[in-house]
């Protein structure tokens, strides 16, 4: 994998549904094992570099954050080339230093999500991925770099909790969730970015302020229309900060360590894999299984 090919992998989050630098685009849809993704594929490439456009909730935002596919739409995107993704996602804050309007780097996530699928494997293919360190921190200054040279304010490394939703806090938790140490809050970073680990694909999120969350005294609880206001400024700037990062990145990708993230994860004895979930697992752990045939 020395110095091979960017194809970034672009997660459009609330706002962001299609990236009007993309050249060549066209939407293709790209069937997954794992169900149905949120919408079709949106492949082309800005300057030199191949970019697989994927909008999270689907175009005219259709899709609730609880129901959402994700090991369908992480699937699909390394099915479609990806060899890295780039999330972002709007987010309510739970820090002073990050009213609504700016951009934040997540380094570090509290999953309070329920009931959603959250991983690939399962019986007959048992595997532990490390997600002490959760993103790509590459990915992550690049995207950083990028808001601040589309004229953006950005800071690097947050806490992102997660939250089921699609209620928004009460007043109670918003306050628990600063204790606990979190900084943005969200309904769609998980388990997406355990699935990004599983699949082999550097991850980062760029996470867009579009309220205070409801934990200040005096403030009024969190209002959509507010919300949907600032959305749209973010997305604007979000869609010029995703061609510059793409334009930034160097010629050639070099490994990172995530491209092998599987190599010691997997647990179960190959003579006891279940052939059905192997199939499955074609595109996320593919390259497990090839190195094992070649060997």
């Amino acid at each position: 994998m020395n110095g091979e090919a960017w194809v970034i992998g672009i997660i459009g989050g609330s706002g962001l549904y299609a990236i009007d630098a993309l050249e060549d685009a066209q939407w293709i849809a790209v069937k997954s094992p794992w169900g149905e993704p949120s919408d079709e594929i949106l492949c082309g490439r800005i300057g030199p570099v191949q970019v697989r456009f994927l909008p999270r909730h689907g175009r005219g935002h259709r899709v609730l954050p609880g129901r959402l596919n994700a090991r369908a739409n992480i699937d699909a995107l390394k099915r479609a080339g990806a060899t890295d993704i780039l999330a972002i996602s709007a987010v309510g804050s739970l820090a002073e230093d990050l009213p609504p309007g700016h951009f934040v780097t997540v380094d570090q996530f509290i999953d309070n999500t329920r009931g959603r699928a959250s991983t690939f494997f399962d019986n007959g293919f048992v595997a532990h991925v490390s997600m002490g360190d959760p993103v790509c921190p590459r990915l992550s200054n690049f995207a950083a770099a990028a808001v601040a040279r589309a004229g953006g304010e950005v800071s690097e490394g947050a806490t992102y909790l997660a939250m089921e939703g699609p209620q928004f806090s009460t007043r109670a938790e918003s306050r628990l969730y600063r204790q606990w140490g979190a900084h943005v809050i969200g309904m769609t970073g998980m388990p997406e970015a355990k699935l990004a680990r599983e699949a082999e694909l550097p991850y980062a999120l760029l996470a867009m302020v579009t309220d205070w969350d409801s934990w200040r005294e005096g403030e009024a609880a969190v209002d959509v229309g507010e919300i949907i206001a600032q959305m749209q400024a973010n997305a604007e700037l979000a869609r010029k900060a995703v061609e510059l990062f793409c334009n930034a990145l160097p010629e050639k990708r070099e490994p990172s360590p995530i491209d092998t993230a599987l190599d010691d994860a997997v647990i179960t004895n190959p003579d006891k894999f279940d052939p059905e979930l192997v199939a499955r697992l074609g595109a996320v752990a593919g390259r497990l299984f090839a190195r094992a045939s070649d060997g």
